[in-house]
């Protein structure tokens, strides 16, 4: 009894007499169901690029102690062949990559209508983004095979001889890069069908009624609304072309003679492969990877803040 008088007793209190945490109570909801999320992401994330970001100030096998270098392992890559080898390729995959926003777009296009058989179309094209990398990384191994794959049957078809694309130095990262954008197009007119389920068919209308057809629709009344499924594929763009690892992995592990190596991979070489054991050399590939995506990330933070401002 006088437990329930005293919760009655607090309820009834004056406003100022309540506790912080009750007068606070609707404010700090939202903050209770995002701490746990919260904390593994900095466990998980935050914590983890700040530690990286230590160890590359240091010459570390990863189990002996370490020993303090400073920036040596900095200006050691300023010297490294196959760091720059690993950029350029980045530098590639960046460029090549875009190209799946507007095949995206264009694909979505295509399926935006209501025709007969147009769910199967969807399907067919959608099903590169489902499978896996791994997947993908070895259907386009066996399709470059210059004995039994298509490119093979293709030019021996026209008495060519198969170039050997994998095997190659200057053919075999763009042939891993065509490979990716398989499913990154896929992925990009996922967003974009999205997208186009959300344009306002009264734009449409009176676009019509200005006599806009063609190019002018698609300039300027389907593109403007498409701002918000076009900053995201860029961005997911962007991030996958400059985390490109798997696919290396699978098809070349960055042969030949380093040749289709991008950062990523040559810092898994370099730190954790059988033959790596230099984690604070790694750590330094891995940080001057995060800057640069953290770079281009800020670029389209900001392109999008002042969208959103104007």
């Amino acid at each position: 009894m006088a437990t329930n008088n005293g919760n009655a007793a607090t309820l009834n209190a004056p406003h100022g007499k309540r506790s912080w945490l009750h007068r606070n109570r609707i404010k700090m909801a939202p903050w209770l169901f995002l701490a746990p999320g919260l904390i593994f992401f900095f466990i998980y994330v935050i914590a983890p690029i700040f530690e990286s970001i230590w160890i590359s100030f240091y010459a570390w096998d990863g189990l002996g102690p370490k020993e303090w270098v400073g920036m040596g392992n900095y200006v050691e890559l300023m010297d490294d062949d196959r760091f720059y080898t690993s950029l350029v390729n980045n530098v590639w995959w960046l460029v090549l990559y875009m190209l799946a926003v507007p095949a995206g777009l264009g694909i979505a296009l295509f399926l935006n209508q209501t025709v007969t058989g147009i769910r199967i179309y969807k399907s067919l094209f959608f099903f590169p983004f489902v499978i896996s990398q791994v997947v993908v990384g070895l259907i386009f191994t066996w399709f470059y095979n210059p004995d039994f794959g298509i490119v093979g049957i293709v030019w021996k078809f026209f008495g060519a001889s198969p170039p050997a694309i994998l095997a190659d130095e200057d053919l075999v990262t763009f042939g891993i890069i065509l490979a990716g954008l398989w499913p990154q197009i896929a992925y990009c007119m996922i967003l974009y069908l999205t997208g186009l389920n959300n344009v306002s068919p009264d734009q449409v209308e009176a676009g019509r009624l200005d006599n806009a057809k063609g190019w002018k629709m698609l300039w300027y009344i389907i593109l403007p609304q498409l701002k918000p499924a076009t900053f995201i594929a860029v961005v997911v763009t962007v991030i996958g072309a400059l985390r490109s690892f798997d696919l290396i992995a699978i098809m070349t592990q960055g042969g030949p003679y380093g040749s289709s190596n991008v950062l990523a991979y040559y810092m898994f070489e370099t730190a954790l492969s059988e033959y790596g054991f230099r984690y604070g050399y790694g750590s330094a590939i891995a940080t001057v990877l995060f800057l640069i995506m953290l770079v281009y990330i800020s670029f389209f933070l900001w392109r999008m803040y002042q969208d959103e401002k104007g």
